[in-house]
């Protein structure tokens, strides 16, 4: 039997990261059913994802019963996000994180953004999710490659994926332990039943399925029964008896918009910013979210999906997600696209991230018909099969708009399926150059009207801290203005 030390990481917390050797492993599906199984023994579990995604999240979310943060090292600073981190680990019994990708891929050859480095950043230990179809001894020369790749990388565990077998098993655990000195942590056999389907990217949005917490109770029996839950609590550190969830495994929901926060200058006027969040916007970061609260917001959550009129608000923020697989109810609301467009037209402030750029515009153009949105932007959208835009973007603020000073650089990331069929709209109109990224057309993004900013890009409070004050002092000023009528 391979030892197993007991460690706590370096940023307080104890947890672990779940990494792999490519994207497609099973990273979210052993992150999923880890963290939910050690929510039903009573842990109170922060979950964590790295890298531009908001799907998995989700999931994660769900499984947690609480927020998951994005520990992104390309859109956040090293500082920011070890703050990050112990600020949301804070009374909570274990830390997991998702990693992305490979455990050392990043979009350049030094390594700098990659899941190895953020582990080394809060000197977490690594559990390596491999998938083992067709492969057996040769795995271990796979692992041991990753081990000595970089020592300072707490390689500590793996976990086996579509293991077709006992014999299977029993060759790739005996190569690994005897030749990596490392434990074989779990082993998961070939499964008919796909409990979470993929769409585009990742996995199904948590959002659009009512059977998702059947989904992940399901995923968490899994790990119950094929991951050493108790080996790999003593690699994390974990106490599986130590801080407990409140909840139990009950309801507490995973979709908390914001923390209880304490204001520092509450003689201000706190504007109401609307949160257009359903089914077909839900991409957004909980910091972001948070970001707004702190600068001086009140949150007020919409869905043209289910509501008829836009509820009193100073501004909008519309975050990603998919308008298109909603395009007929989206359209049939008139009344609500209409009194965006007039709400838009008197100055409101609206920021609006990819799908929310879509629902800015003129129409959809879709296989079945073609619909209407609100009609804000002079812009119409098509879909492709494949994405259009994808992977981080760095774009340069070159022109005056309501959020971001001029000579800003702005990190960011794009996904999106749809393309620009019609802009009429002067390259004026945009506030961003793309250096890296492909932006709405021609290498730029950022469409501007009013106070509207519409745009590819998703952005990061952390990462983007002048965001959220701008945001909501554009909100704070229309208040003031429809308070002086």
């Amino acid at each position: 039997m391979i030892p197993v030390p007991s460690q706590r990481p370096q940023a307080g917390c104890p947890g672990f990261v779940v990494a792999a050797l490519r994207g497609g492993s099973g990273k979210t599906i052993f992150s999923v059913g880890i963290i939910a199984a050690l929510r039903n023994r009573g842990v109170l579990v922060a979950p964590f994802k790295k890298g531009p995604d908001y799907i998995d999240a989700g999931w994660l979310a769900l499984a947690a019963g609480r927020p998951c943060y994005n520990l992104d090292t390309f859109l956040i600073d090293s500082p920011t996000i070890v703050d990050s981190f112990q600020r949301h680990t804070q009374s909570t019994g274990a830390a997991v994180i998702e990693g992305n990708r490979g455990l050392y891929d990043c979009i350049s050859t030094d390594g700098l953004t990659s899941t190895a480095e953020l582990a080394k950043l809060l000197g977490l230990p690594v559990i390596l999710c491999i998938d083992a179809t067709k492969t057996t001894r040769t795995m271990a020369a796979v692992v041991a490659g990753c081990i000595q790749f970089d020592p300072a990388v707490q390689i500590k565990g793996v976990v086996l994926n579509h293991v077709a077998g006992a014999r299977h098993e029993n060759i790739l655990r005996t190569s690994i332990e005897e030749h990596c000195g490392i434990p074989v942590v779990g082993a998961v056999p070939k499964l008919r039943k796909q409990s979470f389907p993929e769409r585009h990217m990742g996995l199904v949005p948590t959002y659009e399925h009512q059977w998702a917490q059947d989904a992940v109770a399901t995923i968490a029996e899994l790990a119950e029964q094929y991951i050493d839950l108790a080996r790999l609590s003593d690699i994390a550190g974990v106490p599986l008896h130590g801080r407990f969830d409140s909840m139990g495994t009950g309801t507490r929901s995973a979709r908390t918009m914001t923390p209880k926060t304490t204001y520092a200058e509450p003689a201000l006027p706190r504007p109401r910013i609307g949160i257009i969040r359903d089914s077909a916007f839900q991409f957004y970061y909980p910091e972001n979210l948070d970001a707004l609260v702190q600068a001086g917001a009140d949150l007020v959550v919409t869905s043209p999906l289910f509501e008829d009129n836009l509820p009193d608000v100073d501004a909008l923020y519309i975050g990603g997600g998919f308008p298109e697989t909603h395009a007929q109810r989206l359209a049939r609301n008139v009344t609500y696209r209409d009194q965006i467009k007039s709400q838009a037209e008197q100055g409101l402030p609206i920021y609006a991230e990819c799908g929310g750029l879509m629902y800015m515009g003129r129409e959809l153009v879709l296989d079945d018909g073609t619909f209407p949105m609100t009609g804000v932007l002079p812009v119409s959208f098509g879909f492709s099969k494949r994405p259009q835009g994808h992977g981080y973007t760095i774009a340069r603020v070159a022109r005056p708009n309501p959020y971001f000073e001029t000579g800003q650089t702005i990190k960011g990331h794009e996904f999106h399926y749809s393309t620009v069929q019609l802009l009429e709209s002067p390259p004026e109109s945009m506030a961003f150059e793309m250096e890296r990224g492909k932006g709405l057309k021609n290498g730029l993004d950022g469409l501007c009207h009013n106070r509207v900013l519409a745009t590819y890009t998703h952005i990061h409070a952390l990462g983007t801290p002048q965001w959220a004050p701008a945001l909501v002092d554009r909100a704070r000023e229309f208040l003031q203005a429809k308070s002086g009528r």
